[in-house]
């Protein structure tokens, strides 16, 4: 007997934002069934549990008879069956609201897999069908799922890998498709918002042709955006051939936000090669109970924050100021974390699991975003290149070397020192300046990079002397509360702590906005001690606190002046700008 896995959806009460699943065995012949639920989803380095969220998980035999089930771990349903066929039902808790986990509510419903669909341990590698039963109300559903021939509303998933890597929007979504780079794309637009599918359509299309030509060759047949508007949001998360993306509903009407997200479209559709087909060599296949370590997010992450606003650069969406102002961000953003300090961007790769997705209010003491750092580290990588090949190489050739050979030749993950023996094969430039900084905390001498390409990096405030408490404050309900304490600040030397409540300095008592805390600064200088009068736990204390330089960073990139013609030919190579 041929074995089989279907997968059924309903949804009796999608305003209480649950799904009815119902998953069918047959063939699968062995002592028991124990079924599992991944606890985490690729793309996202945090176990979430999602285990959490199912609940009346029963069984049944082909005639109807229960069966026992019972749970071994969080995660584990063991079915005693010997048939090898079963009938397992379970509802799904689904109201979070993000691109990674369900929400399910009288208006649509968001599936990512990962957190709905149960496997057969130790059939991973198992096809499966997926089958949606659509409440009246609804009349859509937009998924890179193939569609089963001749079968409404039914997917097909040649093994879990694909299944867990295609959500699903089932409701009444406004979606249009459009071709570019010769392949057809879907577009599906949650939530009221002021678009122009026309220009969507349009500046998508200059998106996906710009990397597709950077990368050789597209691997979809078929791909599909699936946008959720809010009211605040912007984020995304990357599939096989679908991506999800969250957008405030009042972006499109503004040229920043616009083009902040077609930043977003650039990144998410980058990691179509850079991620999920060109990977670290523990980024899949996946064990979805556990953690897959890797120091590289460095690359692949952050390689694609580089690459975002660049290709945004080289759709002609951004001019060269505004390009430089949304890189050197990448910059400040780094350099002014104290944390810099303390966590190499490997190291911040590898404990993705326990810091990247759980900031706390020490957080920016002892961490550094890969995203971040990685953009920075790929600037300097590709302007290297630029300059040592005098503009005939750069970080696409390596890319599209690195795509060719580990993924359309090889089809496996890779390891750091391959890709960088690669890199300098390709280029003949040495880069191991750079890859030594990815295990350290010193920063590379950037303004050296800069220079090579005709550009120059520089802090405004680097003359400047200001005095600082070195805190985050919060102003909610009259109180000003301490959130955040800068690792050296004046407030860390001298025993500020987060959650105190700033009640006074220097015997004046603080407005709702805190603004006499802000003239007490303002009109002190570095070395003068203020008196800060606080409640913490609801105890008064006084605490003198002596006031330190601000250690903060203010970088801007501009043409260098005493650039060599060269310099200025290989910057232009750099940002895609016009000779002359």
């Amino acid at each position: 007997m041929n074995s089989n896995i279907h997968f059924q959806l309903s949804f009796i009460e999608p305003q209480a934002h649950y799904v009815e699943v119902t998953m069918q065995i047959n063939g699968i012949v062995q002592d028991f069934l124990d079924l599992k639920m991944p606890a985490w989803t690729p793309g996202s380095y945090l176990i979430r549990e999602f285990a959490k969220n199912i609940e009346q998980v029963a069984a049944h035999d082909p005639d109807g008879n229960p069966l026992r089930i019972f749970k071994t771990k969080k995660n584990t349903w063991r079915v005693e069956t010997t048939s090898g066929n079963a009938l397992v039902t379970y509802r799904v808790y689904s109201f979070e609201r993000s691109v990674r986990t369900n929400l399910v509510d009288d208006q649509h419903a968001f599936i990512s897999p990962a957190g709905t669909f149960l496997y057969v341990d130790g059939y991973l590698d198992h096809e499966s069908t997926v089958e949606v039963i659509l409440p009246a109300q609804w009349k859509k559903i937009s998924t890179g799922l193939a569609p089963v021939a001749g079968k409404d509303h039914v997917f097909f998933a040649e093994n879990f890998d694909i299944l867990y890597d295609s959500p699903l929007e089932i409701g009444n979504q406004d979606t249009w498709t459009f071709v570019a780079a010769g392949i057809p794309h879907e577009f599906a637009m949650v939530g009221t918002a002021d678009y122009n599918k026309e220009q969507l359509s349009q500046d998508i299309t200059k998106i996906v042709e710009v990397e597709t030509a950077l990368w050789g060759s597209n691997p979809n047949d078929r791909y599909v955006f699936i946008t959720h508007n809010y009211q605040s949001a912007h984020g995304g998360l990357e599939h096989l051939n679908s991506t999800v993306l969250a957008a405030s509903r009042s972006a499109y009407s503004s040229p920043i936000g616009y083009n902040n997200f077609l930043s977003l479209v650039a990144h998410e559709y980058f990691h179509l090669w850079n991620v999920k087909r060109l990977r670290a060599e523990h980024l899949g296949p996946f064990n979805y109970e556990e953690e897959a370590y890797t120091p590289l997010l460095w690359i692949f992450e952050g390689f694609t924050a580089y690459y975002d606003n660049l290709i945004t650069r080289r759709c002609g969406f951004r001019n060269e100021q505004e390009y430089l102002n949304e890189l050197v961000v990448e910059f400040n953003l780094v350099l002014n974390r104290p944390g810099h300090k303390v966590q190499s961007v490997g190291l911040s790769s590898f404990d993705t699991w326990i810091k990247q997705y759980r900031p706390d209010e020490n957080s920016s003491n002892v961490s550094i975003s890969y995203y971040n750092k990685g953009a920075m580290l790929a600037t300097m990588i590709d302007i290297s290149i630029i300059a040592h090949t005098k503009g005939e190489k750069r970080l696409d050739d390596v890319l599209r070397a690195a795509y060719k050979q580990f993924y359309l030749i090889e089809d496996r993950g890779i390891t750091e020192k391959e890709f960088q023996d690669l890199a300098e094969q390709v280029t003949g430039v040495s880069l191991q300046d750079i890859f030594s900084a990815v295990y350290t905390t010193e920063e590379l001498d950037y303004n050296a990079y800069f220079n090579l390409v005709g550009y120059q990096f520089i802090d405004q405030n680097k003359l400047s002397q200001t005095p600082s408490l070195g805190i985050k404050v919060n102003h909610h309900d009259g109180r000003t509360t301490i959130k955040g304490v800068d690792r050296n600040s004046a407030a860390w030397t001298d025993g500020l702590s987060v959650d105190d409540e700033i009640i006074a300095v220097n015997n004046n008592r603080l407005d709702p906005m805190g603004r006499e805390l802000d003239q007490a600064i303002t009109f002190s200088a570095i070395g003068d001690t203020l008196t800060i009068l606080v409640s913490r736990d609801g105890v008064i204390r006084e605490i003198p606190v002596t006031l330190k330089a601000s250690d903060k960073v203010s970088y801007y990139i501009e043409r260098n002046p005493e650039s060599t013609e060269e310099q200025r030919r290989l910057g232009n190579i750099w940002l895609s700008l016009q000779e002359g």
